[in-house]
């Protein structure tokens, strides 16, 4: 949504589609739209998302959940611009720009042959790779302050933060859910808050407990882990020569990943030096 409004295409239309949600046959129609009568329940013309978007831009969500059919059918609408709707004749050019989304490796799923070489390299013109929560804990305090003031809204409550206990409970926490798990515990937190601001009470009891275990002696777990991931990273970097680009092919993850986590690990400077 962010890439659409700051873009020209911002005054035309945001379309969004969750390809996991809907079988293949509902899928086909919601892209490409159907005409009157090519199935049962067709009872009108339907136009579909890609021509909805005209001049805008569309989102695909879950892209690597689509069928090997639906596959070929999108890489034909990105390489010429054009669709037919299903049950039609008529070819319709679109103008759209298509930014699509996946928590699938699609480079496995290449090689297992469950997504399209081609059109992976057709989508794949500009690429962001998004860490877990618990690899950009920074991130943590502007998340939980954006969802506590949407909930807070939504509830009708005047809750102005968090208690130092209650922030510090979300930092050590690892978030196996991720940004959605966040916003979760923060939704519940404002729903049981009796004060002005959320206390590590109100969160939700596992996450208090684990965070509690990691301020412990358990906590030099997850240092052993840390310690483990820069052997590797500074083996890998060894073994490119520097190189970041080579380094991160060999470990089998984003280059912009890997900075990420050489910034996190305190590796930086013994790298830079």
């Amino acid at each position: 949504r962010a890439v659409h409004r700051l873009s020209p295409r911002a005054l035309r239309p945001f379309v969004a589609i969750n390809c996991a949600a809907l079988t293949e046959t509902l899928l086909e129609s919601e892209l490409f739209g159907h005409e009157r009568g090519t199935f049962t329940g067709a009872i009108a013309q339907k136009r579909g998302k890609l021509e909805l978007a005209e001049g805008g831009t569309v989102f695909l969500d879950e892209v690597g959940d689509m069928s090997p059919a639906i596959q070929a059918k999108l890489l034909r609408a990105l390489q010429e611009r054009e669709i037919e709707r299903v049950g039609g004749t008529r070819t319709l050019r679109i103008d759209v720009r298509v930014v699509a989304a996946t928590n699938r490796d699609l480079a496995r799923a290449i090689e297992a042959g469950e997504f399209r070489e081609d059109l992976f390299y057709r989508l794949n013109v500009v690429s962001i790779a998004l860490p877990p929560l618990r690899d950009r804990k920074e991130d943590i305090p502007l998340l939980a302050s954006y969802f506590l003031r949407r909930h807070a809204e939504k509830a009708r409550k005047d809750l102005h933060g968090f208690s130092s206990e209650a922030r510090e409970c979300l930092l050590r926490y690892d978030w196996p859910g991720n940004v959605r798990e966040l916003s979760n515990a923060i939704e519940r937190a404002v729903v049981l808050a009796a004060g002005d601001v959320v206390l590590p009470e109100d969160l939700p009891s596992s996450l208090v407990e684990a965070s509690q275990h990691a301020a412990s002696g358990l906590g030099r777990y997850h240092e052993a882990v840390n310690e483990a991931k820069r052997a590797v990273i500074r083996r890998a970097l060894e073994e490119a020569g520097g190189t970041f680009t080579e380094a991160a092919r060999l470990l089998g993850v984003h280059p912009n990943y890997l900075h990420r986590l050489v910034t996190r690990l305190d590796l930086r400077r013994e790298i830079d030096s």
